[in-house]
């Protein structure tokens, strides 16, 4: 569902060791877990539970607690519900995903493409390191809208401010593509592996 590669290049670079699996027994097995995604979300929800991961993420991310990061869509998949395909999500996160409908359509063009900020709204490990000045890589059509304030780690404008970073305990979420932002990126990936 993703750019696995670019991700477990970026990771390697930072001398963290990885495994790309779609394995359940390897997903039970892990102590930290990154779930990368391009594409559409019901397509990556029915892909999920086909491949017997849904119920395994579910228990590993709500019963043992273990460190997630959702990339793209796989932020998405964290929240309850998407617009896109009218599918129901893993429910981490208290958040809807709605598709873009900027006023200004000259302007603003959809998918978002393009490098922005991620403007910190509070304290989250995830941010550590990062500035208001730092860029991130975007390519999306829809956004997560967060329903508590406290999930929204930082905010990134595009016709409106809409929740880029979403940080809830053991549960993190990116909207921009980390591996491919440049050191602002890898100090991203780097709190996620720093994280405990």
């Amino acid at each position: 569902m993703g750019n696995l590669r670019s991700v477990e290049k970026a990771l390697n670079h930072l001398g963290v060791s990885v495994q790309i699996s779609g394995d359940p027994k390897d997903v039970i097995n892990a102590d930290k877990i990154i779930l990368p995604g391009v594409g559409n979300f019901a397509a990556a929800v029915t892909k999920l539970k086909s491949k017997g991961l849904w119920d395994v993420l579910n228990k590993k991310v709500q019963l043992d607690q273990t460190p997630i990061l959702g990339i793209c869509l796989g932020m998405q998949l964290m929240a309850k519900h998407s617009e896109e395909g009218n599918e129901t999500g893993f429910g981490w996160i208290d958040a809807s995903v709605k598709r873009f409908a900027p006023k200004d359509s000259l302007k603003y063009k959809i998918p978002h493409v393009g490098w922005n900020s991620a403007i910190a709204k509070g304290q989250s490990t995830l941010l550590k390191g990062i500035t208001d000045t730092d860029l991130f890589y975007f390519v999306h059509s829809y956004y997560m809208a967060c329903s508590l304030e406290e999930d929204a780690a930082a905010r990134t404008h595009y016709d409106f401010e809409f929740d880029s970073v979403v940080s809830k305990h053991h549960v993190f979420g990116v909207q921009f593509h980390p591996e491919k932002s440049y050191e602002a990126g890898s100090k991203i990936l780097k709190n996620f592996i720093e994280y405990s």
